[in-house]
């Protein structure tokens, strides 16, 4: 079944068609217009999030990526309530997502944000686990609900042996501490195999589906 879908942002050039937020996200933020970019995500992700609330689809968590940037605004919070109180929906049908760095680099000021997520019960996820710091502390200092698998682990574990055992151990560690784990970038049966018998049940990836609007994601969803 379907549990939860992850915000994507593309900038439609009217030239070079659409760009990588790889590419116009770090301008964004040199710039400052990042916010305004966040702002608008944020609103209009909870609000396709509560069409699919109030079409009987309750079980969906909306997952959106939060930049380091917006982390260390404190305008932050005022924006996320506000997307919320606009929209109406329920914070346990929203998943932010940081990234390890994130979590170390601006140590004080997200852990104020993350006792607020908790308090009105957003869900927090590490994105892109494993390749980030080495210090898994934080896992005890903060809030954490999802563990994501990094795709680089995923894509390797079916051919190096320390990639799969860094797999293996990732859900190990995620189950120990009560954590839901999502491997991300799963794109063949044999991944998929891989990870069920790991006990692995949230997965991610091309095996399902490529990046669709929100139309073909409904279309979607009414089908399984």
């Amino acid at each position: 079944r379907i549990c939860g879908v992850e915000a994507l942002v593309r900038w439609m050039h009217p030239e070079r068609g659409l760009i990588s937020p790889s590419r116009f996200i770090p301008l964004a933020e040199e710039s400052g217009i990042i916010n305004a970019i966040t702002e608008w995500v944020l609103k209009t992700a909870c609000r396709q999030a509560k069409l699919w609330y109030e079409a009987g689809y309750n079980d969906i968590k909306m997952a959106i990526n939060l930049s380091t940037y917006c982390l260390k605004r404190n305008s932050f919070m005022a924006i996320l309530k506000e997307a919320l109180n606009e929209t109406g929906l329920q914070p346990s049908s929203l998943e932010l997502e940081l990234t390890e760095s994130m979590l170390i680099e601006n140590d004080q000021t997200v852990g104020e944000l993350l006792d607020f997520f908790k308090q009105i019960g957003i869900s927090v996820a590490i994105d892109d686990f494993g390749t980030g710091y080495s210090s898994l502390s934080y896992l005890h200092r903060f809030p954490i609900n999802v563990l994501k698998i990094d795709r680089s682990f995923i894509w390797n574990m079916t051919r190096s042996k320390n990639d799969l055992v860094m797999v293996s151990a990732i859900i190990a560690m995620a189950k120990s501490l009560n954590l839901e784990i999502i491997a991300e970038g799963v794109e063949t049966q044999e991944q998929m195999d891989i990870l069920k018998k790991l006990g692995c049940n949230i997965i991610q990836g091309f095996f399902f589906s490529k990046p669709i609007s929100e139309k073909e994601i409904f279309d979607l969803i009414k089908k399984v």
